[in-house]
């Protein structure tokens, strides 16, 4: 790549970024439907047309939201798994989730497009992907460690694991916002324990 289109590339991901953070500040704010490409175009210092440029429109902006949590989440389970212990990998870093989800404004943010997705089928149908392509790469993280500590399970209970350990990540986010003063320090150490134990099982032949 030229370092002509190197800067062009660099330029359009700025402008791209650009408006994702704009439009999150204005689902937030305002809701999914509130949240105009006019307010958006405002917040972001950007014409509507340039806006249309990089997005068809509001779902494209979801989605593009929606993929840069995939891509963490797939990124830090690839990352896990080259630990020589990912158990405790998994462990240590359950903090930065903890953090992560105990974040007011992310919690919001997040609110709103589940809202979305549950009365538009479009936005519903690229959730419930993204969902099922994330809970896969935490199963197979799960899978290997288990499998290193001489764990034989069945493919059931992986599955079942990995749903409580992205349902008990998840439902900070509701905790956050029925309860704003929550306290992360206290919540950190018992959330470790709490997948500790819940890795630490026997082996389970759940069918």
């Amino acid at each position: 790549m030229s370092a002509e289109s190197k800067n062009a590339t660099q330029r359009s991901d700025a402008r791209r970024a650009q408006i994702l953070a704009a439009a999150s500040d204005c689902f937030r704010a305002y809701g999914f439907h509130g949240a105009s490409i006019a307010r958006i175009s405002e917040a972001s210092g950007m014409s509507a047309g340039h806006i249309y440029h990089y997005f068809e429109n509001k779902e494209a902006i979801i989605e593009a939201i929606v993929e840069q949590d995939i891509e963490r989440l797939l990124t830090l389970n690839t990352e896990l798994r080259s630990a020589s212990d990912i158990k405790g990998a998994l462990i240590e870093r359950a903090a930065e989730g903890v953090e992560g989800k105990l974040n007011p404004h992310s919690a919001g943010l997040q609110m709103e497009i589940m809202s979305e997705a549950a009365r538009n089928p479009r936005m519903a149908a690229f959730v419930q992907a993204a969902d099922q392509s994330c809970l896969a790469s935490l199963t197979e993280t799960i899978r290997s460690l288990r499998h290193m500590a001489g764990h034989k399970d069945s493919d059931t209970a992986i599955l079942g694991m990995a749903e409580v350990i992205a349902a008990m990540f998840e439902g900070l986010q509701f905790r956050v916002i029925r309860n704003p003063r929550i306290d992360k320090d206290i919540i950190i150490p018992i959330f470790r324990r709490a997948i500790h134990d819940l890795l630490n099982q026997p082996s389970l032949g759940i069918e």
